[in-house]
């Protein structure tokens, strides 16, 4: 297993992490097998979703804090429920076809660790299998 260390640099962030899983698959030299991704984090997530235009980012983004605001009175006493929310609108983990080296998506697709919570520094783990 891999960690993957990502740095946020605002509450709610979506952060392309395609190239750095496709570096973890590099070095594991599995040509053919599958690549498993885990979020260990409550206020964040993973996602699988364009990353062609950077538009779509921002909509995602817009439309989270449209469906769950940040300051809805809210009973958790942190005063991030908006967090706990959003990130489970994502998944927790990831499973990857990995086909002649590579990761195996469909043409517009890129991997995207979800935010909801920062900054922070956080963690993405990686398990390459054959």
């Amino acid at each position: 297993m891999e960690t993957i260390n990502v740095k946020t640099n605002s509450r709610i962030e979506l952060v392309d992490i395609t190239d750095r899983v496709q570096a973890v698959v590099s070095r594991s030299k599995v040509k053919n097998g599958v690549c498993f991704l885990f979020c260990p984090h409550t206020t964040a997530g993973l996602t699988i979703n364009e990353n062609a235009d950077p538009q779509v980012q921002r909509d995602i983004i817009n439309t989270l804090n449209k469906l769950v605001p940040e300051n809805a009175g809210y009973t958790h006493t942190e005063g991030n429920a908006d967090s706990h929310i959003k990130s489970s609108l994502f998944s927790s983990s990831l499973t990857i076809f990995i086909e002649d080296a590579q990761l195996a998506f469909g043409t517009w697709q890129g991997i995207y660790f979800c935010e909801s919570d920062g900054p922070r520094s956080r963690e993405v783990w990686v398990k390459v299998m054959q």
